[in-house]
């Protein structure tokens, strides 16, 4: 068992690279609750909040769908090392600016959507080299590993957070984010490339863009997946605009508590994360399963009495929402055509982190004007729509299979 659940860290290109995601991961998590907590103090809205979040997805759901064509054109490693390295620059800045009592809320907001911009097309170029580094008999376990990583980064992060902006202040968490991203670009720029098996170059052609939507409109496989992320992703992955809102108004609690609430929901992910890499699965019926989870811990934490059981719920939330979230990239992943690969990841990246700037400011004003708790009730309500979704295609596709065997 134990080595299933890790057999694709038997790679050591992807051993590296993933030991210098796992530092910037962690100062990731640190700049994200930094920045919320900062928002908070120069505005106390949970709208203001709401707005630099959409500004920071912005670029992805306008670009998006570019960055995916980049990526299928570029060499990845080198697209990621240039991009990570513009990201360290950005966070430093921050902290500069920070750190001296200059900042404002507008200084914020533009580094927020520089940084949307870079993310915009290193997301697709990363979550495609996955693939690249391990091939398809480990990716389904390479991707779920990266979603436990991704949550014991959300665990330590803003626990670090907490203690750090306690100690030192809001601008030290970015500049130690910007020192983090030494690590990935490092971890990159030692891989063994003659390991590596690169998808051949998407030559430069008109209509490539387009070509991405086609294909993945006639692939149902790919776009009923694509439609249930969006639906989650525009309204129940807003945490960053709900939490703060849950810690300070809800519970009456401080970033301590903030840093608390996400790292639950990081510790909870990292159990799911680790049953998905061992035992998970892929397909539609499976992404069912893990929207509906999500939906039934969402609505569990939102009528929590009291913080411990909020905690609790956090911790359900954040197993259900990495198994989603692992499920829905694998199945796309192992779907789509390898020469349309970026493309396809660049819809998820739209579909997850592109439909913020609709739901990031919905959930701030719903969080603003009704509590944090209905922010959190707004989310799973998206989630089982996704799930009834879902469960139509599955049915009817159930169907179509039982009727063509009677004919058969």
């Amino acid at each position: 068992m134990r080595r299933q659940t890790f057999a694709s860290l038997s790679n050591p290109n992807y051993r590296r690279y993933i030991s210098g995601q796992s530092i910037s991961l962690v100062g990731t998590w640190m700049q994200t609750i930094a920045q919320s907590w900062l928002v908070l103090q120069l505005t106390g809205s949970a709208t203001a909040l709401g707005l630099v979040v959409a500004l920071q997805t912005l670029p992805t759901l306008v670009l998006g769908p570019y960055g995916g064509v980049i990526a299928d054109r570029m060499d990845k490693r080198k697209l990621m090392i240039g991009l990570q390295s513009m990201m360290g620059a950005l966070a430093l800045l921050l902290g500069l600016l920070t750190i001296t009592g200059v900042v404002q809320l507008w200084h914020v907001y533009a580094l927020a959507f520089l940084l949307g911009l870079n993310n915009c097309f290193e997301n697709p170029a990363r979550q495609s080299f996955v693939l690249e580094m391990v091939g398809p008999t480990d990716l389904r376990n390479a991707v779920s590993l990266n979603s436990v990583l991704v949550n014991c980064a959300r665990a330590v992060g803003p626990a670090v957070a907490g203690i750090v902006i306690a100690t030192g202040g809001i601008g030290l968490c970015f500049m130690l984010n910007a020192v983090s991203f030494v690590a990935v670009v490092v971890s990159l720029s030692r891989l063994d490339t003659s390991k590596l098996s690169p998808s051949d170059p998407a030559p430069r052609a008109p209509g490539q863009l387009r070509e991405g939507f086609s294909y993945v409109r006639r692939t149902p496989k790919l776009a009923v997946p694509l439609l249930m992320m969006g639906l989650v992703g525009c309204l129940a992955y807003e945490f960053q605009v709900v939490l703060p809102i849950v810690a300070s108004e809800t519970f009456r609690g401080d970033a301590r508590t903030y840093g608390f609430l996400t790292a639950a929901m990081g510790v909870g992910a990292v159990v799911g994360g680790l049953y998905v890499a061992a035992r998970g699965r892929t397909g539609m019926k499976s992404m069912v399963v893990g929207a509906t989870a999500f939906g039934v811990a969402l609505l569990a934490t939102a009528f929590s009495p009291t913080l411990m059981l909020a905690l609790g719920g956090m911790a359900l939330v954040g197993a259900a929402s990495v198994a989603f979230q692992s499920t829905g990239n694998s199945t796309l992943q192992l779907t789509a055509a390898p020469h349309m690969r970026g493309r396809v990841m660049a819809l998820w990246a739209v579909a997850f982190l592109g439909s913020t700037p609709i739901g990031g400011p919905i959930a701030g004003v719903v969080s603003q004007h009704f509590g944090g708790r209905a922010g959190l009730v707004l989310g799973a309500i998206a989630c089982l729509v996704a799930a009834g979704l879902g469960a139509i295609v599955v049915r009817r596709e159930s169907a179509a299979a039982r009727a063509s065997e009677i004919v058969g």
